[in-house]
């Protein structure tokens, strides 16, 4: 029989050796063991097919590739295509001083022609021209073209809206009945990074990066698919001032067919000037809008300031409190009053077809309608609340493809920042399935508006509504978990 002493030697070495296979197994996923080749064979596409997509790219003509197949004989293609062929878009502008080294990385693991510079090749050309290129050749009889257009993945390097940029021209292809949409990979390069802690990708880009990003390809290659709702925000404003400096994710479009099952108050001006674009994290109004406005300016007039997420999060403090967001020096400014005074909030819940108002808070500085549980660098202002309170308010446990957007508000800069450590909790306004703001400027000349980070600086009329209606994109983008 054995002794007690035995025994636990023995209890010992079994821990012992499963931690040793724990910290064997903990190497392989942070990418060291994971062999270089083993990596290519599962995503590098055939040479033919890679030269076909670079030409079609390139003369912007999906015709282009066609000289590609067969390659050298039809015996030559390929019976099938890789384990899981992926495509890379890089900002090199994001992540400081690491993006062009991650664009030399990236090239060295693939190939250079599957990793697409966004500052050379736009998302809408490779989903144009690239795409249409695989789609042509498997209309051809090209077995392995048909394979790899429908089992491609995409890997984004950047920050939100980088993501944003990208998920946004590949819900063209739902327009176009060009169906599968590829799952979306994350590395972070932004500074909030709030889309790709939401998927598990890390709110950082890793210090070991030069190793870890094996792990990320071969994670983006074999990660679990989930989906993510998206928003289309629509701005009907009177003609006759000035027309918005848009951020990219907002066009220019002709008249919109905004909800007419609702009183406006007031005329409607003879002409509008209206624009559209889609968000996916969220869209806020307001003063936390302001801040952001007077950041992203004062970072384009002195880029030297910026270099990395970091130093972002600093200038970002420093230039809340100089904005009044903490300090408010005079309450007579009417630029400094609650939104009360030039917003009405009109709602519909989960399955109902009518317009509800919503009473907006006198305290209320800034409004947030939000998509995700990660919010201003990873932040849950909505909170994780109890089924009680929920019960109570009305309200459904949130998840990011709920086909609801959760509405909160921020009083000034002491309550955000107590609602970002949750300490306190934001105000709760609204779940909404479609939400609908009705600005009137009185005093107030202009206001300030964004989406998933990108500001604008909205002009208000004082005789007319400017109108911001959101509405749930009747498809879901697909994304691929990192955890």
């Amino acid at each position: 029989m054995d002794s007690p002493r035995s025994m636990g030697t023995d209890s010992t070495r079994i821990a012992a050796r499963a931690s040793m296979i724990d910290s064997i197994r903990g190497c392989t996923l942070a990418g060291i063991r994971i062999p270089k080749e083993e990596l290519q064979r599962r995503i590098i596409m055939p040479q033919y097919l890679r030269q076909a997509i670079t030409d079609a790219i390139q003369s912007k003509d999906v015709n282009a590739g066609d000289r590609h197949y067969p390659p050298i004989a039809a015996a030559a293609v390929p019976s099938q295509a890789p384990e899981s062929p992926m495509v890379v878009f890089i900002n090199p502008k994001s992540g400081g001083r690491h993006g062009p080294e991650l664009k030399g990385r990236l090239q060295e693991l693939m190939s250079e022609e599957q990793v697409f510079d966004l500052s050379v090749v736009k998302p809408n050309e490779f989903v144009q021209y690239g795409l249409g290129c695989l789609e042509k050749l498997a209309g051809l009889g090209d077995g392995c073209a048909k394979e790899t257009r429908e089992k491609l993945r995409v890997l984004v390097a950047g920050g939100d809206g980088t993501v944003g940029w990208v998920l946004g021209c590949l819900g063209d292809l739902y327009k176009h009945g060009r169906e599968p949409v590829p799952p979306t990979a994350i590395i972070p390069l932004g500074t909030g990074n709030d889309l790709s802690r939401s998927f598990g990708w890390g709110g950082s880009f890793p210090f070991n990066w030069k190793s870890a990003i094996k792990r990320t390809l071969d994670r983006g290659c074999t990660g679990p698919i989930c989906r993510l709702d998206s928003w289309t925000l629509l701005i009907s404003m009177p003609a006759g001032g000035e027309q918005l400096e848009t951020p990219h994710s907002l066009k220019a479009t002709e008249d919109l067919s905004l909800d007419q099952g609702l009183e406006v108050e007031g005329e409607l001006p003879e002409k509008v000037f209206c624009y559209e674009g889609v968000f996916y994290n969220y869209f806020s109004i307001g003063m936390d809008a302001q801040v952001a406005y007077g950041f992203h300016h004062l970072r384009n007039e002195k880029p030297y300031l910026a270099q990395g997420p970091i130093s972002n999060k600093l200038i970002y403090s420093g230039y809340t409190c100089k904005q009044g967001w903490f300090f408010t020096p005079c309450i007579s400014d009417p630029g400094l009053r609650g939104l009360k005074n030039i917003l009405r909030l009109h709602i519909k819940k989960v399955n109902c077809s009518e317009w509800e108002q919503v009473p907006v808070p006198s305290s209320v500085r800034a409004i947030v309608a939000l998509n995700l549980h990660n919010y201003a660098s990873g932040r849950n202002p909505w909170g994780n609340l109890k089924p009680e309170y929920l019960e109570k308010k009305g309200f459904v446990e949130a998840h990011s493809d709920d086909g609801l957007l959760e509405v909160f508000g921020l009083k000034q800069g002491w309550h955000a920042s107590f609602v970002m450590i949750e300490l306190i909790s934001a105000k709760h306004i609204a779940q909404a399935s479609a939400i609908r703001f009705e600005i009137r400027g009185g005093e107030w000349k202009e206001g300030y508006l964004q989406m998933d980070g990108e500001p604008w600086k909205q002009p208000m009329n004082k005789d007319y509504s400017t109108f911001v209606e959101i509405r749930r994109v009747p498809f879901q983008s697909i994304m691929v978990r990192g955890d």
